[in-house]
């Protein structure tokens, strides 16, 4: 006689991508397949030329709202197993250690509000670089946390109370999905530029430098953990995973591979490559931490472009601009003209970053030209600084492949010209959406999901004289520009 098989229910998987536009909860099964998704936008508020926030309990709402509405129209998709939470890094937000209550803004990456905090510090530049793996920028999050307690009242009497926890949104979002006091990971702690990446853990003399008091930090953690999630909506589900959007990316299709370039195309431009267990030199670029565990500690070198949609969106203000219109128009150009426009536009906006590091460039464009030349020149821009970077990021060796994701991956002709002007094919994935399957990667990554290959549409270099040249007229102009 036999015995009856009984089939084991499939797992799900819940992926959390907060971002600097909205929350998106994607709900997976085993295979990587999406069973729900849903998305609440968030809004953004900017003061003058260097000061960028969110408001911290939109943030918690929006995301709350995104799983509800995900889980909602899951069908017969069992409950999700786990959850994994990846957000915008080196945003900071301050909250009152027993209740999660915030206490200030969040503090975007983007904002610069501290600048002037780094003029007494430049003398120890070097140091801050070897021990962090970042330049000393106010894109990171030591001046900004120091800001935050120098200016705002509610943050000084709670860390005079001994009440104070500041750190990355991630750790904030965690402690307010589990109830309870969360440690930071690596990932995100290390952007905060008082993290010693060699060590794994904040740093005395970092913390010294910038004025930050130990007592105030989250304690250290891992990628990794096992907290239930005490949010009504998933009772039941652990959160099993905390990194940055970013960090996530490169564990979208498997473990991330040192010959391989991945390429982040949204309100900034990312690109990285793993080092792997070697925390590496960053020269003019990042050294980041990709992920870390009790057993290792993955690394990358990273190359920033700060001004991607969110240049685009700076221009649709200025000049009260269509943007589909002005992309239906740029992309039925041909790609000779895309490649060397004859306006150039020196892309600075939100801080001009690797390899360059000018948080305070003045944007500008060289030359006249309508609406759509501006835009054109903005849309060029961004594929030279994705060029600057690719060319540093090939100084650490070989790279075999490149895959490009992000919401700017879906235009066809910037994924051309990014292609022609780095000489290399670039592969894009049906699924662009990288942060969250990075998540999912880091949830089953005991069964890594298959590579992007055999669904993605390759772009094979093509005008690369054309773009050869207008990268040249372009970085001509902007080594002048730095140099007076």
């Amino acid at each position: 006689m036999s015995t009856p098989c009984h089939s084991r229910r499939p797992d799900t998987w819940l992926a959390l991508d907060q971002g600097g536009q909205g929350s998106r909860a994607i709900l997976f099964d085993d295979e990587g397949r999406e069973l729900a998704q849903a998305r609440v936008p968030i809004a953004t508020t900017r003061i003058g030329d260097d000061r960028v926030e969110h408001d911290p309990e939109e943030i918690v709402t929006s995301l709350r709202e995104s799983v509800a509405r995900a889980l909602a129209t899951r069908g017969d998709a069992p409950w999700p197993t786990a959850a994994g939470l990846a957000t915008q890094r080196s945003s900071i937000v301050c909250w009152r250690r027993a209740s999660g209550e915030a206490l200030s803004p969040v503090i975007s990456w983007q904002d610069r509000r501290a600048e002037a905090a780094l003029v007494p510090l430049r003398a120890h530049e070097a140091r801050v670089r070897h021990l962090s793996g970042l330049p000393l920028s106010a894109h990171y999050g030591a001046t900004k946390i120091r800001w935050c307690v120098d200016h705002l009242p509610a943050v000084r009497e709670a860390a005079a109370r001994g009440e104070l926890i500041v750190g990355p949104l991630a750790t904030f979002l965690a402690s307010r999905l589990i109830g309870r006091a969360a440690a930071v990971d690596p990932a995100n702690a290390s952007r905060t530029q008082l993290w010693d990446a060699e060590r794994g853990a904040w740093s005395a003399e970092l913390l010294a430098l910038f004025g930050v008091e130990r007592d105030w930090l989250p304690a250290p953690g891992l990628t990794t953990l096992d907290a239930p999630i005490t949010e009504n909506l998933v009772p039941g589900t652990r959160l099993s995973v905390v990194t940055g959007d970013q960090s996530a990316v490169p564990f979208a299709w498997g473990p991330p591979r040192e010959d391989t370039l991945y390429l982040n195309l949204g309100t900034g431009a990312f690109l990285q490559r793993t080092t792997g267990t070697r925390r590496p030199e960053p020269g003019p670029l990042l050294g980041s931490v990709l992920y870390g565990d009790a057993a290792s500690t993955l690394y990358s070198l990273e190359g920033t472009v700060n001004g991607a949609a969110s240049a685009l969106e700076w221009l649709a203000a200025r000049d009260s601009l269509d943007l589909a219109a002005a992309w239906r128009r740029w992309e039925a150009t041909a790609p000779a003209a895309r490649a060397a426009p004859d306006l150039l536009f020196l892309n600075g906006i939100s801080g001009l970053g690797s390899p360059y590091w000018r948080s305070h460039f003045e944007s500008r464009f060289v030359g006249d030209g309508d609406g759509g030349a501006r835009f054109a020149a903005l849309v060029a821009s961004i594929a030279y600084l994705v060029r600057e970077n690719f060319n540093a990021l090939r100084g650490a060796g070989p790279i075999a492949r490149a895959i490009v994701t992000g919401g700017l991956s879906q235009s066809n002709g910037l994924v051309q010209l990014i292609a022609d002007l780095c000489g290399i094919p670039l592969l894009r994935p049906k699924d662009s959406e990288a942060t969250a399957r990075g998540v999912f990667g880091l949830l089953i990554r005991a069964r890594a999901p298959a590579p992007p290959d055999g669904e993605s549409q390759s772009f094979e270099p093509g005008a690369t004289m054309q773009a050869d040249a207008g990268h040249r007229r372009w970085r001509d102009a902007m080594l002048q520009a730095l140099a007076s």
